[in-house]
């Protein structure tokens, strides 16, 4: 398999710089016309204005107004960054050697830049903060979820880490707070066929074969709340989130299930109440078993008379 050429640019501010292959073939004399056509919510005078600063690289350096469309040809730019509400919460460092970075990630920071989140992220946070260019998450947590996220620190171990969770071979539980159940007491197993819809904000179950799989137990209770246990066996898209609300205990503080709620993305009330708690797996490079717990509390549970209505 033939590797992808470096970017010709630095990280600016944590963050990578965009890349993009051209086509085989088009209608296209220069790269500006391209450009044009092919991000049509870039105002073209910004395109054209980036080609004057130099801020759009091609393997040979920078690619001026009157750069040629060169088929199959890569370039390289960083993205103009949006507007964003900033994230009042720290990330926390739980565990750091030469290859490996845990950290517990709060409520309302997304792991990597998706659409309107770019700076006020994870990675982008860590890799300014802690001088650590080349940082890449094992495996991501929404942005609503707080608690553990791994990262890999060196390149080379990169492939390693990711597959554990590729192939499931890392035992994750989650910790939920939600109104009391008794007769989930004992565990529950909830398997269903997930499907998530790309540009629909919400997941949904169907009929068919179950492409998901949740442990749910009610671990502890008190004045109508519980505090459960989540042990996830697939990793689909707002699993714990419907298996909890299929089984008539909404996580407390989800704005999407059971009815979706639209939200300010600079609201941080009411955090949804759902914490990555645990991370374990054996070590693909030291053979070793490890084992990481995060240090958070979820707030309905400290100041549980604020949430009971």
């Amino acid at each position: 398999m033939r590797r992808k050429r470096p970017s010709p640019l630095p990280p600016r501010n944590g963050l990578d710089a965009a890349r993009l292959r051209l086509p085989a073939d088009g209608p296209w004399t220069t790269l500006r016309e391209h450009l044009v056509a092919r991000l049509p919510r870039l105002d073209p005078e910004r395109i054209e204005g980036m080609l004057r600063e130099d801020r759009i690289h091609g393997e040979d350096g920078p690619l001026g107004l009157d750069a040629p469309f060169v088929p199959n040809s890569v370039i390289w730019f960083h993205r103009d960054l949006p507007d964003e509400a900033p994230v009042p919460f720290e990330v926390e460092v739980v565990h750091r050697d030469e290859h490996l970075l845990v950290v517990d990630k709060p409520h309302f920071l997304s792991t990597i830049p998706r659409g309107r989140h770019v700076m006020e992220t994870a990675l982008v946070r860590l890799r300014h903060d802690l001088g650590l260019p080349d940082l890449v998450p094992a495996h991501r947590l929404d942005r609503v979820t707080a608690g553990l996220v791994m990262f890999v620190i060196t390149p080379e171990r990169r492939g390693a880490y990711q597959t554990l969770f590729r192939d499931r071979k890392v035992s994750k539980t989650y910790e939920a707070i939600a109104r009391a159940d008794l007769s989930l007491a004992e565990p529950r197993t909830v398997r269903s066929r997930i499907v998530k819809e790309r540009g629909i904000y919400t997941a949904y179950e169907v009929p068919g074969e179950p492409n998901s799989e949740t442990v749910v137990e009610l671990a502890e209770h008190r004045d109508g709340l519980g505090r459960y246990s989540l042990s996830p066996k697939t990793g689909r898209t707002h699993q714990l989130r419907l298996h909890m609300s299929g089984l008539g205990v909404p996580i407390l503080g989800d704005r999407f299930y059971p009815e979706f709620t639209e939200t300010a993305l600079d609201d941080f009330t009411r955090p949804l109440q759902l914490l990555a708690k645990t991370l374990e797996f054996t070590d693909p490079g030291s053979g070793e078993p490890r084992r990481f717990e995060s240090r958070r509390v979820l707030q309905a549970w400290t100041s549980y008379e604020d949430w009971v209505s």
